[in-house]
């Protein structure tokens, strides 16, 4: 019987995920993972490698906020506003990656791996910026939807 429920859940998960994956969100959020992955190999390949935190975190945080969607957790955790929370992440990844990775283009004269992580950082910038339009849409269109209670009581 508990083999079952396990098989069940996992299952589960996998149907999640897929379906998940499918939507905009998730595709962006599997793209920004993608991306870090391949930015963390460059960075980590360079010989400058003090590169490397840029992409760790943001992985992580692309990572956290995928495994929190997917599983619809940001509907039974309503103490943190997840909206707003995945806004600011996205644009402290654009401003981060861009940065970063304007610095290791400039820089990395001679150092192949430095200027991919670079280039492949930029596009980086350019998606997360990108998922920071989007969610200032969704936070747009819910401000707008939300009534302001008014308080008739003069």
């Amino acid at each position: 019987m508990a083999a079952d429920t396990t098989e069940t859940s996992s299952a589960s998960v996998g149907e999640r995920l897929k379906g998940y994956v499918r939507t905009q969100k998730g595709s962006i959020l599997a793209a920004e993972i993608v991306l870090g992955l391949i930015i963390l190999i460059c960075y980590a390949s360079s010989w400058y490698g003090g590169y490397t935190a840029v992409a760790i975190v943001e992985m992580a945080m692309a990572i956290i906020f995928f495994g929190v969607f997917m599983m619809d957790l940001d509907k039974q955790l309503q103490f943190v506003h997840w909206l707003w929370s995945d806004f600011i992440r996205a644009a402290i990844g654009t401003l981060l990656y861009i940065i970063t990775s304007l610095i290791c283009v400039i820089r990395g004269a001679g150092d192949g791996a430095l200027i991919a992580g670079g280039v492949f950082g930029l596009i980086a910038g350019v998606l997360y910026a990108y998922d920071t339009y989007t969610i200032y849409l969704q936070i747009k269109s819910s401000r707008s939807q939300t009534a302001v209670p008014t308080d008739e009581r003069v």
